[in-house]
């Protein structure tokens, strides 16, 4: 359990970068093309379709990091009332349905990428449409691995086997 616990704490860690970096390019990108359209006239071409871009990977890298800490979407009312173990029990069931659907999702998106490739599309400055969609299964992939490792710390809990120490 301390090997998974170690990988997924990782995996956020690296996640976590990722969003930094996203965002600020995404200010410093977005600041610049307001400084040049309003003191300049200009802008970079393709500045905005960068930023709209890096929004869908700043929504599925916050995704996977909101879904590694156990704080993806859920609703907690009923197992405010029951015991640990059968709480742990839900969680395991509600996060492998999520892994489940997320598996699904990134077969439905590599699909979306690969039918993109044989269209042979661009997006901007020469990127094909189907590398700017490539977050979309990659996304899917870390939701399905967040939601994994949750739901076999959950079972492991729900067995009853104490938790390890962090």
């Amino acid at each position: 359990m301390n090997l998974l616990r170690s990988l997924g704490r990782v995996l956020t860690r690296i996640e976590g970068w990722c969003l930094v970096l996203f965002l600020s390019v995404m200010v410093v990108l977005a600041f610049l093309q307001v400084v040049l359209r309003n003191l300049f006239g200009t802008g970079f071409n393709w500045g905005d379709p960068l930023v709209r871009q890096m929004v869908m990977w700043v929504g599925f890298t916050g995704a996977a990091i909101a879904a590694s800490n156990d704080r993806h979407i859920s609703i907690d009312a009923l197992t405010r009332f029951i015991g640990e173990r059968p709480r742990h029990a839900i969680k395991t069931a509600t996060n492998a349905f999520g892994a489940v659907v997320c598996y699904y999702l990134t077969v439905a998106a590599w699909g979306l990428v690969m039918s993109e490739k044989e269209a042979g599309g661009e997006t901007f400055l020469g990127i094909p449409q189907w590398g700017a969609e490539a977050i979309i299964p990659a996304g899917y992939v870390l939701l399905c691995t967040h939601f994994a490792l949750n739901a076999i710390e959950s079972g492991i809990l729900a067995l009853g086997r104490k938790k390890a120490e962090t």
